[in-house]
């Protein structure tokens, strides 16, 4: 068994320091006041019991706190005193400096918590490192300086979480979508550096790398292009390759025929878009950002946001060979092709794309080829987006998300916000969404406000409010934050295009407000809350309706912060990647275990159906997709799929049915390979001491560097591995096809 130690190492459990610690305190009262020895050994003893059955690897402070718990179930209350007086001496000197030991932990490799903080960061690379180091600075100096108490004392103890706090010292924000048609139709400026329209499809998909590689370094979220501001170039390299190929015949003197000329011409134009999108995907997965992972970026594949039936067929050209090259995979250091994490692929299914005999249907059946084998695209359904979706025109729109699952609020002014960004793309009357932004996010504990009521539904509705009132304050500092914050701070985002074009020295405030960009208050653990106040998961039909009364009570605080403020306030189902198991950690410290709810090291993410819980594909996206519906600052819906690369008519029969019933869905499968013995099937997670690892089930090995697994994490997909609480997440999933 193991503990984490203050600066996150971890370490093996050894209980001559609880029998030390006790006994020093133990001397320092009056003889008949104390301990006996055999009493020290038991309290001991009864500690390691409850580490043991935690259900997660807990924390030296845990520790002591079962310790002072253990010496006042004795009655030997001054030596319990003598020995809180001690903690808090110790815990007061520590304190004077309160960095040092983690950046040192972290550097070394031995912090548990950092190494295993983000599914698609290498602690042990020097950039992610620098970039951790600088996270733990900026964390100190918002828990002391920037945030207020309350806020800090909540975050701490997992009631709600201040995510991104390794950025809140700056002023920059969460995700966005990219204006990369206005980048690369009217120009930009990379590193004081000017770029101009660029004159063929694969420039234009090289310069579309570096913008990607330029926001990630700007913000700290994720960001989305769409491939529909690549496709116009196809028709530039068509018309410079005819020239080209035009002068070479000429000079053989050949005259071929209109039909032979487009053939070459069409053959060419392929190879340039190969190349351009060979460009994008070996461009993302090599760059290192100043944060030291690769871009976390979407592609978003929309055949209807064409503008013409030309730019269309381009368009489709483009999709399909990233499609092609996505399915095949990346190398790895040993040759052999691999699920890369990034870019993220985003397909929508529309209204030619769906059936046999439409279209594109070809392309529905090439994704549902690639998503089988690599788990990418995810998917959007056009026809429930525009049913959700209006915009203040009182028209759907179809758009992608920023990222992983944020999405916008709909274009409430329904003309482009009279170009409150000075966008050279601009078009009155046009809703807009390439360019807008989202401020950060705050989430909310649920089975904390559950388990904080007692179960007494009247407490429930206060509490809840009172975290509420919370999460707005916590909400309205990362607003408060970003406000003043000059264009010259990021001229990528605010002054070249990728979100503005604002002047130097310009404040970026007019785009905070208006409904231009949006701020989301984060939720966690519908599920836990919904079986401890019923006693019923919620997808019981006894427990469905209080489910959706807490989702349109949060939509109701967040329309009602809005109205107040002219702040678009969304409510975002949270991807809680390592929060999860710092949450399911509070909640066991708080609450006790308590079986069903706080017995395992993670909470369900957002709305989900428990992990754990049988229930078949088709059932699980029509019951989340009402959950789903209430959930409009971002959310996603999966399913749990085995191999289905020989069974590809049940994956199109799933994408028929997204298409059909819920606004956005994927599919997650696995995608493994043991670097020791060549196996690709899946790799296992097993217990060793308490913990669990993965290891190969052909060879037995278990080192991380020599394993590639993917897995779905949060919405996108993670390969560095992750902590114990989402590892067991994991272990948990049952399939739903």
């Amino acid at each position: 068994m193991k503990i984490i130690k203050r600066n996150g190492a971890e370490v093996e459990f050894d209980s001559s320091k609880i029998i030390a610690a006790v006994g020093k305190a133990n001397v320092t009262v009056d003889e008949e006041q104390r301990l006996t020895h055999g009493q020290i050994l038991d309290c001991t003893a009864n500690v390691e019991a409850e580490c043991s059955s935690c259900g997660h690897t807990v924390s030296v402070e845990e520790v002591q706190d079962m310790v002072e718990d253990q010496i006042m179930a004795k009655g030997a209350f001054e030596v319990a005193r003598n020995y809180i007086t001690y903690r808090y001496i110790q815990n007061m000197r520590r304190q004077s400096n309160t960095t040092d030991d983690r950046i040192l932990s972290l550097i070394e490799c031995n912090n548990e918590d950092v190494k295993q903080e983000n599914s698609n960061k290498n602690p042990t690379v020097s950039s992610v490192q620098r970039d951790y180091m600088a996270g733990e600075v900026s964390k100190d100096l918002t828990r002391r300086m920037l945030l207020p108490a309350d806020v800090v004392q909540a975050h701490e103890e997992g009631i709600i979480h201040f995510h991104d706090a390794d950025y809140f010292a700056q002023h920059i924000h969460n995700c966005d979508l990219v204006n990369l048609e206005d980048m690369l139709q009217n120009g930009t400026v990379i590193s004081g550096t000017l770029i101009e329209k660029p004159h063929s499809f694969s420039t234009a998909c090289n310069i579309a790398t570096q913008i990607i590689a330029q926001v990630a370094s700007s913000q700290y979220g994720g960001q989305s292009i769409s491939l529909t501001h690549l496709a116009p170039f196809v028709d530039v390299s068509r018309k410079k390759i005819a020239r080209q190929v035009t002068a070479e015949l000429n000079t053989l003197g050949v005259e071929p025929s209109a039909e032979q000329l487009a053939g070459i011409v069409e053959g060419r134009l392929h190879d340039e878009i190969a190349k351009g999108v060979q460009t994008i995907q070996y461009q993302v997965v090599t760059l290192m950002t100043t944060n030291g992972q690769a871009p976390f970026v979407t592609v978003f594949m929309y055949l209807n946001e064409a503008r013409d039936a030309s730019e269309k067929h381009d368009l489709a050209l483009v999709i399909e060979e990233m499609l092609r090259q996505r399915h095949e995979g990346v190398k790895n250091e040993k040759g052999v092709f691999i699920t890369p994490a990034f870019p993220k692929l985003i397909y929508v299914l529309e209204d030619d794309n769906i059936e046999p005999g439409q279209p594109y249907f070809y392309l529905t059946q090439l994704a549902a080829k690639c998503t089988a084998k690599r788990m990418v695209p995810d998917y959007i359904s056009e026809k429930k987006m525009l049913e959700l979706k209006v915009n203040g025109n009182g028209d759907g729109d179809c758009y992608t998300c920023m990222g992983c699952r944020s999405f916008l609020t709909p274009d409430r002014s329904g003309n482009g916000f009279d170009n409150v960004a000075k966008a050279l793309n601009y078009e009155p009357g046009k809703p807009k969404y390439y360019g807008r932004f989202n401020q950060g996010v705050v989430t909310i504990n649920l089975p904390d406000v559950a388990l904080s009521s007692g179960g007494d539904m009247d407490r429930f509705w206060k509490v809840f409010d009172e975290r509420l009132d919370l999460c707005y304050r916590a909400l309205m500092c990362r607003h408060d934050r970003l406000m003043g914050t000059l264009s010259d701070a990021a001229p990528i985002l605010w002054q070249y295009g990728a979100l503005a074009r604002l002047d130097k020295g310009e404040t970026i405030d007019k785009l905070l407000y208006g409904g231009y960009s949006t701020i989301s208050l984060g939720y966690a653990g519908l599920y836990e809350c919904v079986r401890y106040m019923t006693g019923h998961s919620h997808t019981d039909e006894e427990a469905t309706p209080f489910a959706l009364s807490v989702m349109q009570h949060m939509n109701d605080r967040c329309a009602e912060w809005k109205a107040a403020t002219d702040i678009d306030f969304s409510l975002y189902g949270t991807p809680l990647e390592s929060t999860t198991y710092k949450f399911a950690k509070c909640l066991q410290r708080r609450f006790g275990v308590i079986p069903g709810i706080t017995d395992k090291g993670y909470i369900t993410n957002s709305y989900h159906v428990h992990v754990a819980e049988k229930i078949d594909a088709f059932t699980k996206l029509k019951f989340e997709s009402e959950f789903q519906r209430l959930s409009p600052g971002g959310a996603i819906s999966y399913v749990e799929v085995p191999d289905m690369q020989d069974n590809l008519e049940a994956v199109m029969s799933v994408l028929q049915f997204i298409y059909e019933n819920i606004m956005y869905a994927e599919l997650n499968t696995k995608s493994d390979y043991c670097q020791e013995c060549g196996y690709d099937g899946e790799i296992r997670i097993v217990e060793d001491d308490g913990k669990l690892v993965w290891e190969c089930p052909n060879c037995g090995n278990r080192d991380q560097s020599k394993l590639n697994v993917a897995r779905r994490t949060c919405g996108y997909i993670g390969s560095q591995f992750w902590n114990q609480g989402r590892t067991q997440e994991i272990k948990d999933r049952v399939l739903h096809l």
